[in-house]
């Protein structure tokens, strides 16, 4: 028997023309899987797309028409991999209107609508994966991060909550937590070395993790092999929540 294999399924990843976006739609292609890419930049979507040979559709999930144009490119999503840009760094307090109201739509409505609009099709063939990939922030919220410290948390809670409907028609809803992961969101929060140097030292690993060490947590939830998982958030974070 071929353990972990996704011959035959459909996935759908979003925020995939780098970073742990890109290297989930590269190992699922790698298990089997025919995998369609979504971002809002055609210059660097389409290149990454024809580099792990994906389909690829230019899109913008933080909007309902972006995100009925991506699973439309997709056909029938077997398995969703949510993922969207983090919102700028500011203080709490300094937090404008404007601010919570597009981090609403790109970091918490983006995966509401997306899994709304694929979960109807993986009800009715009784097999789906439903994860959305967040921060280890919703449990230990960083001060500079305030929009995606609650915004997360509210992803985390409503795949929880979805997975108590779903679980009996074979539906999975999970989310996959990063620690401090070597991204170039990473780089531009931490873009001084001596500072950086620091963050890695208080990390049990003592290093930031990549991309691909994520995407392994993605991919295997995916798997007919994690098929009683579900409801969880699987911290991939080098020992930091410990």
């Amino acid at each position: 028997m071929t353990l972990f294999r996704l011959e035959g399924r459909r996935a759908l990843v979003t925020g995939a023309s780098k970073g742990i976006g890109l290297a989930a739609a590269q190992q699922l292609i790698e298990q089997g899987a025919e995998v369609t890419v979504a971002a809002r930049h055609e210059d660097t979507l389409r290149p990454a797309a024809e580099a792990i040979g994906a389909r690829w559709v230019v899109a913008d999930v933080s909007t309902l028409e972006g995100v009925q144009a991506a699973v439309a490119a997709a056909g029938d999503v077997d398995i969703l991999v949510s993922n969207a840009g983090g919102p700028p760094p500011s203080l709490p307090s300094a937090v404008t209107e404007e601010a919570w109201a597009q981090g609403i739509q790109t970091t918490f409505m983006s995966t509401v609508r997306l899994a709304s609009a694929t979960l109807p099709g993986m009800r009715e063939r009784g097999w789906g994966r439903i994860i959305a990939i967040t921060s280890l922030a919703v449990g230990r919220p960083a001060l500079n991060l305030p929009v995606s410290n609650a915004l997360r948390a509210g992803v985390t809670n409503h795949l929880r909550t979805l997975a108590l409907e779903v679980a009996a028609d074979g539906v999975t809803c999970n989310t996959v937590a990063p620690g401090y992961t070597a991204t170039e969101r990473l780089q531009k929060l931490h873009s001084d070395p001596a500072e950086a140097q620091k963050l890695q030292v208080r990390i049990p690993a003592r290093r930031f993790g990549e991309p691909g060490e994520v995407a392994a947590a993605i991919t295997f939830l995916a798997t007919n092999e994690a098929a009683y998982i579900t409801g969880q958030e699987i911290l991939v974070d080098g020992g930091w929540s410990i």
